[in-house]
């Protein structure tokens, strides 16, 4: 091989190989401090987005056994977040009508840092009088009563929900 072919082939290695170091910087960087938030142009503009007529498509989950046969199931909205099992297990956060956004970004309003749970995970949104849990394309997943889901579905009072190695369940 002549000297200027050896010369090409160790500066493209070289470019190769940097590219390689930045694509690993720009990944570790993604996940430890998470991505922008973008806006949408009509909250941009200062618009308030115009209601939506439809629900989004909310999975319907059977109610749970109820204790003695006869009793009836709490209803109406939660009022308590109660993790169950993790890292925070007993923690309680009260629920008001903001969605609560679960994950391990530093802006999460129930921050989970374990390797199983995503930046931005799921996020706990009141719809009606129910709340919803919505998983937002994580790589785990996010069960509820055992099951992944990948719609929007809709949360009774008592029901465990796992996200990463933490469950928790909502409570009136």
């Amino acid at each position: 091989m002549s000297d200027l072919t050896l010369l090409v082939l160790r500066v493209a290695f070289l470019a190769l190989l940097w590219v390689f170091v930045f694509a690993v910087v720009y990944a570790l960087r993604s996940d430890l401090f998470g991505g922008r938030v973008r806006r949408m142009p009509q909250e941009a503009a200062g618009v308030a987005p115009a209601p939506s007529t439809a629900p989004p498509a909310v999975q319907s989950l059977p109610s749970p056994p109820t204790p003695g046969g006869g009793a009836s199931v709490p209803r109406g909205p939660a009022s308590t977040l109660v993790i169950t099992s993790g890292g925070k297990a007993g923690l309680e956060i009260p629920l008001g009508t903001d969605p609560l956004m679960i994950g391990r970004a530093s802006d999460a309003g129930l921050q989970i840092r374990d390797d199983y749970t995503s930046t931005h995970h799921a996020r706990l949104l009141l719809w009606g009088a129910d709340w919803v849990v919505q998983d937002l394309d994580s790589t785990n997943g996010t069960f509820v009563d055992g099951r992944r889901i990948d719609t929007p579905t809709q949360v009774p009072i008592g029901t465990p929900v796992k996200v990463g190695a933490t469950t928790f369940e909502l409570r009136g």
